[in-house]
Order: C-alpha cells, then structure tokens, then sequence
C-alpha cells in the first residue's frame, strides 16, 4: 500500500464556531486561515494518520471588529503568546454508527482529548484533474476547559458567554502526487 497525502483546499473549506451570548442567541464566527494535513494508505481514509489541523487566532472573524479584538486578547486566547490552536489526530473509528476522529486539540498552552464526528462526502476528480475529498466535521468544548475563561454577569444574573462551544467545518483535501 502507498501512502498519500492530502492537503487542505482552502478556497473550498470553512471553519466555524458558534456559543451562546446572554444565553439567549448565539453568535457565530469564523477562522479565515487554517491549515489541515493528512496521511492515508491508498486513499482509505480508515486508516488516516499524521492528521494535523492548525487554525490562527488572528484569522477570528465574527463580524464585529470589537469583539474580535477581544477574542484575540489575554483574557481569551491570547492570540500575541499563543498565535494558534493546534489539533493532532490520532484515528479515525466507528462509534454509535458514526465515524468519530479522536485527538488532541491544543489551545494556549492547554491540551485536552476530543472526538470529532466526521461525515465522509465522498471522492471527486475537479475540473482541473485533481483528486479531492470532502468532509463535514462536527463537535463542541467547553471553552473553560481550555482557559478560555472570561465572562461577566448581566443585572438579571445572566453569563454573558456560554461555556459551550460547537465548531463545524466543510473540508476539502486535494491530494497530492
């Protein structure tokens, strides 16, 4: 078996991120630059390995260049110190009839395990003669675990950010000679 390598197709991928604020709406944001590599045998992603995903804080993009700036600082990700999350995937397997990717996901200096549900699009030739594969990825943290941890409280006793926090992502990999 040959090993492949797939790389990220940024203009034809999306990171996102959504959590509650005054726990009665959610706002959605997004990180614009992120890097994904993978390694498979053949192109049986079962058996993906070297699965390395990078996104920049800088890149977070909420639409609102005030709140931006505050994710970016010390009292979130402190992105001047800590300039990417970083997560390293160790497998791919089948749980409750769902493929889930198991790894380590780093932010700041605090690394936790997590599972990913991942959804296989399929493989496809472009226009262009090259070979893609696409992904839908899903999960959620709670940001706390990883010290992201301001908040304030509201005059009615509300948190002004949820705890929670759900990423989704739309990937694709184009692989490579």
């Amino acid at each position: 078996m040959a090993q492949v390598k797939w790389l990220l197709d940024p203009a034809h991928s999306e990171i996102s991120f959504k959590v509650k604020h005054l726990m009665i709406s959610t706002i959605t944001g997004y990180f614009r630059n992120f890097s994904l590599e993978v390694t498979t045998e053949d192109e049986d992603f079962s058996t993906a390995s070297n699965i390395i995903f990078t996104a920049d804080i800088d890149s977070i993009d909420t639409k609102n260049e005030q709140r931006d700036a505050h994710l970016k600082s010390a009292e979130f990700f402190n992105g001047e110190e800590h300039n990417q999350l970083r997560f390293v995937g160790t497998g791919i397997h089948q749980e409750d009839e769902e493929s889930k990717l198991k790894g380590e996901l780093t932010i700041k200096v605090i690394t936790h395990p997590v599972k990913v549900k991942v959804e296989f699009g399929g493989i496809a030739v472009d226009p262009y003669g090259q070979r893609k594969a696409g992904f839908t990825v899903k999960g959620k943290i709670s940001r706390e675990d990883f010290g992201l941890t301001w908040n304030a409280v509201t005059e009615a006793g509300s948190v002004v950010v949820g705890d929670k926090v759900k990423y989704s992502g739309e990937i694709q990999l184009i692989k490579q000679a």
